[in-house]
């Protein structure tokens, strides 16, 4: 079979003009190519091993890239991408996490003219010299295959029964502010449903602002840096009246809005009228969804409880109310919010 294998083999390369090679043999060398080059083809061929007999970590050359076998993860590296993202200190600022490495200037048609592994690091020699390190665990945290594995943290599509009977629980204030396992399971919260609460903070504006800000940048709008009103009919909004305000979302009229808002919607003069009526339909599918009991969740809530919602999730609303009522809040960045989150470990 093997001999059958090798005459075709050689048939193949006949008919197409091109190098074939056959379980790393030396012995078909193609004589169209350089020395250095048949070596680096008949090299890839095969598996190279850390060690002998060692399976933990193995690799092997391609035409264009590596491919590398660690931690139950096969990986593939483009040369160009290896030589771009070296580590080394003429090619990566350390300190300012920048690289110093002109991306332009990296050949590419580049490959490494030697590569070792050893049982933490794969080291490779380019043309030049230059020698490039890097982390097997490094590797497998950046590579494409590696980062499909890793999972980020779960968002529950929920309703009114699913959040009452998951019993999520409200965060201390003082364990909010004062250590970084009250702040994770506050973002745990917040991450899973769209909302998530503080208890027991001081009920003025000045510590909802401390609360705000430990989280997240707090994100100046044309209502100020904190909000703080309550019923008055002359500031000319529906959420400074006692009337009851449908499920929406803040701020769709800024060039970054955070969602929906029945109210807020300007005059329909961007659509013809032939797709206006669709518009409308399409309207009122949405709004029927949304106001359907089983996926509200009602909360009441008092003095000294911190709610916060993600806007791009979440909706929000009120009942119409009597007597005397004051908030105070603020919009938060939403890429502080997460950044703070991944700080504590969490994929968000």
């Amino acid at each position: 079979m093997k001999q059958l294998l090798r005459m075709w083999c050689r048939r193949l390369a006949c008919l197409f003009k091109v190098p074939c090679w056959l379980s790393g043999s030396t012995r078909h060398r193609s004589p169209w190519l350089p020395r250095d080059r048949r070596t680096i083809l008949a090299a890839a061929a095969r598996w190279h091993h850390t060690a002998p007999e060692s399976l933990k970590c193995a690799w092997q050359l391609h035409g264009d890239h590596l491919e590398l076998r660690y931690a139950n993860t096969l990986m593939r590296f483009d040369f160009v991408w290896l030589r771009d993202h070296c580590r080394s200190a003429s090619c990566y600022n350390a300190k300012t996490n920048q690289r110093s490495l002109d991306t332009a200037s990296v050949d590419l048609g580049i490959r490494p003219k030697a590569v070792r592994v050893d049982e933490t690091t794969l080291f490779l020699t380019w043309p030049d010299g230059h020698v490039t390190r890097y982390g097997l665990e490094w590797l497998v945290k950046n590579s494409y295959e590696g980062q499909k594995q890793q999972v980020m943290h779960p968002r529950i599509l929920w309703n009114a029964e699913i959040y009452r009977q998951a019993q999520v629980p409200s965060v201390d204030c003082r364990s909010f502010l004062e250590t970084d396992e009250g702040l994770k399971e506050f973002l745990q919260n917040f991450l899973l449903y769209g909302i998530a609460f503080v208890e027991n903070v001081t009920p003025t504006k000045e510590d909802t602002e401390i609360l705000a800000e430990r989280v997240s940048l707090i994100r100046e709008t044309i209502y100020g840096r904190m909000w703080y009103f309550t019923s008055d009919f002359s500031r000319g909004d529906t959420a400074y009246t006692k009337l009851a305000l449908d499920r929406h979302t803040d701020t769709t009229y800024f060039q970054e809005p955070c969602g929906y808002n029945n109210y807020d919607r300007a005059v329909i003069n961007t659509v013809p009228y032939d797709v206006v009526h669709r518009w409308y339909a399409a309207h009122r599918t949405l709004t029927a969804e949304l106001r359907r009991p089983e996926n509200e969740l009602w909360v009441k809530l008092k003095p000294g409880k911190a709610l916060f919602i993600d806007n791009w999730r979440v909706l929000h609303g009120r009942e119409a109310f009597t007597g005397y009522r004051q908030l105070c809040g603020c919009y938060l960045t939403r890429d502080d919010v997460l950044n703070t989150a991944r700080l504590l470990g969490l994929q968000a």
